[in-house]
């Protein structure tokens, strides 16, 4: 019985130092938002049969998961000595066509990149033996990713979604609680409202460790990168902490009508929504997240402005769908590294396999969404201006 499962911060914290058996937590920085996060599901999310147990098990997830990493900590502290240089950071509203430009980069095998099982389960069992086969992680990572699917078929034609390709660092974000990725699954308003108005700096400091932490496993399994490539919308929101904490960072910012990328984003959302709650409000998910990046795009405005345009390369979602090698080409003169034969003729097959005429059609309207283009127009209108109507 789902109303069995309790959403309860004592009892969850309870159970995840009993799936190991470990104590550590580092510190208490996650306490509050889980607090606050637990309340929300609970009381506003209207959580439906798939969506209770999921929630409870992902939280679970969380904190079993962050106990493990001081356990890896502890175990091995050359793990704060990894270096993460001058990280490529591709950002950009959703539906920019960041997924296929940050998919195609990762092909390159000189970058790291984090695999969706990577981000959703960050750390390994304390036994693994830093094989493939011996990793837990990817068969769960596949399961969750069947039932997304199984459950809602349509989110094929919106995300290109599996397990063992490189997505969003956002996940890596959530293991904190400080990121908005939990809002993309459920309608939390009170927890989203209190996390827009924290200092998001406690997120991206665990996202670094948990960037060294990957690193330094990918070379104990074999793999030797130069750097990574990051990808995640989010930053759009916290471009300061991305240079306050990887001062060296090298963004490319992906750009395409907020009139038409919005409502697209608004599709995906409600269609992720309507997996853990039967009454997902279309509308909801339309003024949410159109607000939330009215002000990210904003916020992105102003950084640029402090840090200087130097720090950042604009791509078109039109010519990166057209002519991606060539824009790609254009990254990595950005980034000073050459583009290599054998990185090119990895990326070329990527793009061969992945073509989006492989996957169904996204069909939505504004109007589902309480959207109108007028409307749009005037609420992005200072980042239209930057970048779309000239």
């Amino acid at each position: 019985m789902t109303d069995d499962i309790r959403l309860d911060a004592d009892e969850l914290v309870a159970a995840a130092r009993g799936v190991d058996g470990l104590q550590d937590f580092g510190d208490d920085s996650y306490r509050e938002p889980l607090e606050r996060l637990l309340w929300s599901l609970e009381h506003e999310a209207d959580l439906n049969a798939i969506g209770r147990p999921a929630m409870y098990q992902r939280m679970l997830d969380i904190l079993s998961t962050r106990l493990r990493v001081q356990e890896w900590l502890r175990r091995h502290p050359e793990i704060r000595d990894e270096e993460i240089v001058a990280p490529l950071v591709i950002v950009g509203l959703p539906r920019t066509g960041t997924t296929m430009l940050h998919r195609t980069i990762a092909a390159d095998r000189r970058m790291y990149a984090p695999l969706w099982y990577e981000t959703r389960y960050p750390c390994p069992d304390l036994d693994w033996d830093f094989t493939a086969a011996g990793d837990r992680r990817i068969a769960d990572g596949k399961a969750e990713v069947k039932m997304m699917i199984d459950s809602n078929p349509d989110l094929l034609s919106v995300h290109p979604l599996d397990a063992m390709e490189p997505d969003e660092d956002i996940m890596l974000l959530e293991q904190s609680f400080y990121s908005f990725n939990i809002q993309a699954l459920a309608n939390v308003p009170s927890f989203d409202s209190w996390v827009e108005a924290q200092d998001h700096t406690i997120g991206y400091e665990y996202l670094k460790l948990l960037l060294q932490f990957l690193q330094w496993q990918k070379k104990r399994s074999g793999q030797q990168g130069e750097r990574w490539a990051l990808k995640a919308p989010h930053h759009l929101h916290y471009m300061d902490l991305v240079f306050k904490v990887f001062p060296d960072a090298r963004v490319v910012q992906s750009h395409r009508d907020p009139v038409e990328t919005i409502p697209s984003l608004a599709s995906m959302i409600a269609n992720v929504w309507m997996v853990y709650s039967d009454s997902a409000d279309p509308v909801a998910v339309g003024e949410q997240w159109a607000r939330k990046f009215a002000r990210g795009l904003q916020h992105t405005l102003e950084v640029r402005q402090q840090v200087g345009e130097d720090r950042f390369l604009d791509l078109w979602f039109k010519d990166t769908v057209s002519q991606p090698l060539v824009e790609i080409a254009r990254v990595y003169d950005f980034l000073g590294m050459d583009l290599t034969p054998d990185a090119s003729t990895e990326m070329a097959r990527w793009q061969d396999f992945n073509r989006r005429e492989l996957r169904p059609a996204h069909a939505y309207t504004l109007e589902q969404f309480g959207f109108t283009e007028a409307g749009l127009k005037a609420q992005f209108r200072g980042y239209r201006e930057a970048f779309i109507t000239p």
